[in-house]
């Protein structure tokens, strides 16, 4: 099974987007394995209003245009939270009610307990968040969603980096969402990929980003899939 294309229109506009508001960003940043990465993406900093409510409006974009047929959506706590709750509301705005869950790090044991938290899991659900990395959280997602009666049908992120995983010595011969879809049978539906963003650096000699093409493509070369 292989990820699902990106739509290259929303996928341009995304990265531009990212860019703009400062989620995307070039320069030396040490990743979590360790990796001396010439960009970043960084989430956390779709931090108002705004920002997340075009967020959302890609998410929803891009799993409508996948034409996955699902009932609701899950996220993983913490991001991944924020993010169902927004693509909720854009699908509302849209006129469809598409119910939302999330979970707890550590099952309440008061009040309505349990560590589901929005609505009861049912049907087709599409876990939700920003990347996968080593794919434990969404792993995690995946045997909650199962145990709780639902079924599973995607991983819906906002940008795969086409990256292996292992160390330097040793790197998997597989990217984290390739081998997440082949251990799972799940597509993993991404806005953009690196790709697409070294589209966006490679499109315009005379842009100050384009300097960082050569870095990323670097980069790529050494950990990519």
């Amino acid at each position: 099974m292989s990820s699902q294309a990106p739509d290259q229109n929303v996928a341009r506009e995304f990265v531009e987007f990212a860019v703009d508001a400062g989620v995307l960003r070039f320069g030396e940043f040490r990743t979590k394995a360790g990796r001396l990465s010439p960009y970043f993406f960084n989430a956390g900093l779709f931090d108002d209003g705004a920002k997340l409510l075009r967020l959302a409006e890609f998410y929803a974009r891009r799993l409508v245009a996948s034409g996955l047929e699902f009932d609701m959506l899950f996220g993983p706590a913490y991001k991944g939270i924020t993010l169902a709750a927004a693509i909720a509301i854009e699908f509302g705005l849209r006129g469809r009610a598409v119910p939302f869950a999330y979970n707890r790090k550590e099952a309440k044991d008061h009040g309505e307990g349990g560590i589901v938290v929005g609505a009861p899991l049912r049907g087709r659900t599409v876990i939700v968040d920003d990347v996968i990395t080593d794919g434990a959280s969404k792993r995690e997602s995946v045997e909650l969603i199962r145990r709780e009666g639902a079924t599973p049908v995607a991983v819906l992120i906002a940008l795969d980096r086409m990256e292996r995983g292992g160390t330097d010595d040793k790197l998997s011969a597989q990217s984290a969402v390739t081998e997440f879809e082949r251990d799972h049978g799940l597509p993993v539906i991404a806005i953009a990929t690196l790709a697409d963003l070294m589209d966006f650096l490679n499109s315009d000699d005379d842009s100050p980003l384009a300097a960082h093409f050569e870095a990323v493509a670097r980069y790529r070369d050494r950990y990519g899939a």
